[in-house]
């Protein structure tokens, strides 16, 4: 029986662990496959063309093989289009990459994710201001996109239309709830109205982005306890690491802003 051969895949690397001293083993998410585990023989040797090339956050085009749970690589090229995302960006490309691994199966396509991610990390490399924006707007597509972000055009348990001049919270069991007295983080029913209809557009992500706009801040927490509850964690590794480095500069009395936190 033949080895089945994918050729020339879009792809981003979301993660490598070491397989051998001269090999690794990758998390790479494709548009076509999803996610995907592959070996990439050789990869650590100085003479490997492929070292510089297979970096997280660059756009690449891979070829693979086999029909085990780990493949082989056998191609990988640099797509072009932006560089890396550099600092406090770099950190929240990596917290994207973290969403990818902690909320897709492998071998479960997603194309149209695949594709609002290659647009996250390129804002990301090229326009850095805009971090919280992007990547409130990943989170929410990437929600809907996995089947786990509740309508937020009407409330979760009755099922009822929102009204506009009324104030919701969303919970990770129970969808949209009418606000009360000790709720943290409400917003009127209008908003919540604007971001499904920015999710419902044929191109989502920079309406989305454009809904998120005034309330990125107030969408942090909880997008990020419905991300912990579907993710199965109490802290995401790479806002743990942002938090280190907060404290590490408010130590030496320069700390990083904490809204552009991921």
């Amino acid at each position: 029986m033949s080895t089945r051969r994918f050729a020339d895949e879009p792809a981003f690397v979301l993660h490598r662990y070491d397989w051998s001293e001269s090999s690794l083993v990758l998390e790479v998410f494709t548009r076509h496959h999803g996610r995907v585990a592959l070996v990439a023989k050789g990869v650590k040797r100085p003479t490997s063309q492929y070292r510089p090339v297979l970096l997280p956050l660059q756009p690449l085009q891979i070829t693979w093989t086999g029909d085990a749970e780990v493949r082989t690589l056998k191609a990988a090229q640099w797509s072009g289009g932006h560089v890396m995302p550099t600092g406090e960006a770099l950190i929240a490309g990596g917290y994207l990459n973290e969403l990818l691994m902690r909320l897709l199966a492998r071998d479960d396509p997603h194309p149209r994710l695949f594709d609002h991610f290659s647009t996250a990390v390129q804002l990301l490399a090229e326009r850095p201001e805009t971090q919280a924006v992007v990547v409130r707007a990943f989170e929410l597509l990437l929600l809907r996109d996995a089947g786990l972000l509740p309508d937020l055009a009407s409330e979760g348990q009755t099922f009822a239309p929102l009204d506009a001049a009324t104030a919701y919270v969303l919970l990770p069991e129970a969808g949209l709830r009418g606000a009360h007295d000790d709720d943290h983080h409400p917003l009127p029913g209008e908003r919540w109205l604007a971001l499904q209809a920015a999710l419902d557009e044929p191109a989502p992500f920079v309406p989305v982005m454009k809904a998120c706009a005034e309330v990125a801040a107030t969408l942090r927490i909880p997008l990020r306890n419905l991300l912990h509850y579907h993710g199965g964690v109490r802290v995401f590794r790479t806002r743990q690491l942002l938090l280190d480095v907060q404290a590490i500069s408010r130590h030496r009395g320069s700390a990083p802003t904490p809204p552009n936190e991921p």
